[in-house]
This record gives structure tokens, sequence and C-alpha cells, in this order.
């Protein structure tokens, strides 16, 4: 059992599917920082608002009072919170993360086709052994025709 566990570790799929994980949550984190870092602070500036995520809607307001109103003070304190400033910020990141990726499939099948459009490469010149071969064979069916 240990050695077929071993063997289905290190296979070639699971590795490049581990690798592509690894990457994946690394480029999640920078995408996360462009759009809370970079981006959102630009269109919120933009549009007037300090941050999105403070952008909400009290949909029932909690038992007791908050001091400072945010989505999650006032959902910590029992209330009911619409919070449409984190779903743009998701929406941003969502759309950085499917432009990015459009880029590299677009650049990825670019390569493709070039690949495809290379001629082949010519074939090789046979070997001595395989034109002395050719001659006995060409022979050998003279032989037996005639």
């Amino acid at each position: 059992m240990l050695k077929e566990f071993k063997e289905f570790a290190v296979k070639g799929n699971m590795v490049d599917m581990a690798v592509g994980i690894i990457i994946g949550a690394a480029f999640g984190t920078v995408v996360k920082s462009v759009v809370d870092d970079l981006l959102t602070p630009l269109i919120s500036a933009v549009a007037g608002t300090p941050d999105f995520s403070n952008l909400f809607v009290v949909l029932r307001s909690p038992e007791t009072a908050v001091a400072e109103p945010s989505v999650a003070a006032i959902r910590e304190a029992g209330g009911v919170v619409l919070g449409y400033g984190l779903f743009i910020n998701a929406l941003i990141a969502f759309l950085i993360v499917a432009l990015v990726l459009f880029i590299v499939v677009k650049g990825m099948n670019q390569l493709k086709r070039k690949e495809e459009a290379a001629p082949p490469a010519p074939e090789p010149e046979p070997t001595n052994e395989e034109v002395l071969l050719s001659e006995i064979r060409d022979l050998l069916k003279a032989q037996a025709a005639g």
C-alpha cells in the first residue's frame, strides 16, 4: 500500500498540480494586494469614498450601539448588514484575475499556433547501414520476382 501511495504521490501530474496550486495561492496574494493597495484606493479617490469595504446598508440595527460603524462591528453586535462594498472589492479582484488569465491563455495559444505553423523538421539522412539494408532488400525482391 505504501508503494502504491508513493507511485501516486510522485506522478508527474500530481507534482504539476501541486506546483499549480502553490503558484495560484501566491498569485492570489499578489492580486489581493493589487486590488486592496493599488486599485481600490485609486477608484475610491475617483468615486469620492475612502474605502469600498466600508460601503454598506444596515438592514437590521444591532441591539447594542456600535461606537464606530463598520460592516464587521455591526455584524459582531448582532446587526444585519448588506456589505456591497466588499462585493465591489471581490468583483474587482475577479476581473483582474480573469484579465490576467485571459492574457496568459492568449499568449499560450499564440505560441501553440507558431509551433503548429513551423515547418516540420526534415527527415534525417539514412545511415550507411540503412542504405545497405535497403539495397539488400531490393535485390532480394528482384530475385524473388525474377
